[in-house]
């Protein structure tokens, strides 16, 4: 039986920190499950097909060279609904640092509770990657700062046509 694992975010945009945790994530499983979180009330920098777009593009190589098979979807719901519909028996989670860990041992509690047959595994942030946010990056791309050092060069020229048009 395959293991599949589920790393959900909404990767708005997708950051060098979110590429540290797929790079290890892909070694632990058979199938990663990239989860794009959709949520009606936030208004995303991307659109979910662009946020897409990019996780296929970036990650796609890395689990090819890790022999993990990848798949990315959108959900709206709870993790646990979306790691069901996935088959997924394995949640990841990165942390960055105390406050990280302690939100999502909140939270790995509470999806333990809801589905039990879900495993949540914690990887943790290289120190290159532990200061990185996809809000930040957002708002320093937004300023016209350079935020080469924080995405993948693909990242960084979406980011920049993006803010042309705005």
């Amino acid at each position: 039986m395959p293991r599949i694992a589920l790393f959900a975010g909404s990767f708005d945009p997708i950051t060098l920190g979110h590429l540290d945790v797929v790079r290890n994530a892909v070694r632990l499983a058979d199938k990663l499950v990239l989860a794009i979180g959709v949520h009606p009330g936030k208004t995303p920098l991307f659109s979910a097909q662009e946020r897409q777009a990019m996780l296929e593009e970036i990650c796609t190589p890395l689990a090819r060279e890790a022999g993990c098979e990848l798949a990315c979807v959108t959900f709206a719901g709870l993790v646990v609904t979306a790691a069901r519909e996935a088959g997924a028996t394995v949640l990841i989670r990165g942390v960055r640092d105390v406050n990280d860990f302690d939100y999502e041992m909140q939270m790995a509690g509470m999806n333990a509770v809801m589905a039990p047959q879900l495993q949540t595994v914690f990887l943790p942030a290289s120190p290159a990657a532990r200061p990185i946010t996809a809000t930040l990056v957002r708002q320093i791309a937004g300023m016209g700062g350079d935020v080469s050092s924080f995405v993948p060069a693909p990242v960084v020229s979406r980011l920049k046509q993006k803010f042309a048009k705005s």
